[in-house]
């Protein structure tokens, strides 16, 4: 009696280099054409720079605050060259700029217009780092929408078309296979475009904390100098105004 080994059922698949794809992802792009090909590529480009900033972002240990308070807390204190060595040698641009701040502080003697232009370039230099390969993928999500748009009008022409070659003898199944291949597209360009607007979204606002966090250091290294101006207007004021009271009273 001979016995039969069940098969295992596989799902039918497509070599292509050596490596199985599915087949149902072949006949997406087929079924898609140039536009779905397209996409994909944007969607790999997309891919490809979130990947670059993630490993920025921890490369430059955004996330590492706590040396920055530190060192805000030492230099309120009066511990100048304790507060620089918190920040000293950090990757984290705050501290990068908060050092430099300091430095410039401490070799200018209350600070200058020179030290804090450069703490201004050095930090907007830094910002502009971090913001590279934004745009690329703000291009990608708005663009992928309209490309998927662009290719269901391509598929709703053609399956049209093809309605009125059948004359009175249109088969609805070639006309919804038709549609279907036309809003394909659409459906790969907002997959394509979600994701990459959600990940803009984020890395913004990690860029516009870091942003923040940086202005409000080196507003606090620079706090004295600004505080004292109005102190300083305020005793002018006042001694313009003692002479105008003598005479006031020299009068009664």
């Amino acid at each position: 009696m001979e016995t039969t080994i069940p098969q295992e059922v596989v799902a039918p698949t497509s070599e292509i280099a050596g490596i199985m794809i599915p087949q149902s992802i072949v006949d997406i792009a087929v079924a898609g054409g140039p536009v779905v090909a397209i996409l994909a590529v944007l969607s790999l480009i997309a891919t490809t720079i979130a990947i670059l900033k993630l490993w920025q972002f921890w490369s430059c240990r955004l996330h590492a605050t706590k040396p920055v308070e530190r060192s805000l807390r030492l230099y309120r204190g009066g511990k100048s060259l304790e507060a620089l060595a918190c920040v000293q040698g950090s990757r984290n641009p705050v501290a990068r700029a908060l050092a430099l701040a300091i430095r410039g502080e401490l070799s200018s003697a209350g600070g200058s217009t020179g030290v804090r232009e450069e703490v201004a370039r050095f930090g907007a230099a830094q910002i502009e780092q971090l913001r590279s390969y934004l745009r690329p993928l703000e291009v990608i999500g708005s663009l992928a929408p309209l490309l998927g748009l662009f290719g269901t009008v391509l598929g709703m022409i053609s399956a049209f078309r093809q309605m009125e070659a059948a004359g009175s003898q249109v088969n609805p199944a070639v006309l919804s296979g038709g549609i279907w291949e036309a809003l394909l597209t659409t459906a790969v360009g907002l997959a394509v475009a979600i994701p990459a607007v959600a990940l803009l979204n984020w890395f913004e606002r990690i860029v516009e904390r870091t942003q923040h966090h940086m202005e409000d250091a080196v507003t606090t290294v620079f706090a004295p100098d600004i505080a004292a101006t109005p102190v300083m207007k305020s005793e002018v004021m006042k001694s313009d105004l003692r002479p105008e009271m003598a005479l006031q009273n020299t009068g009664r």
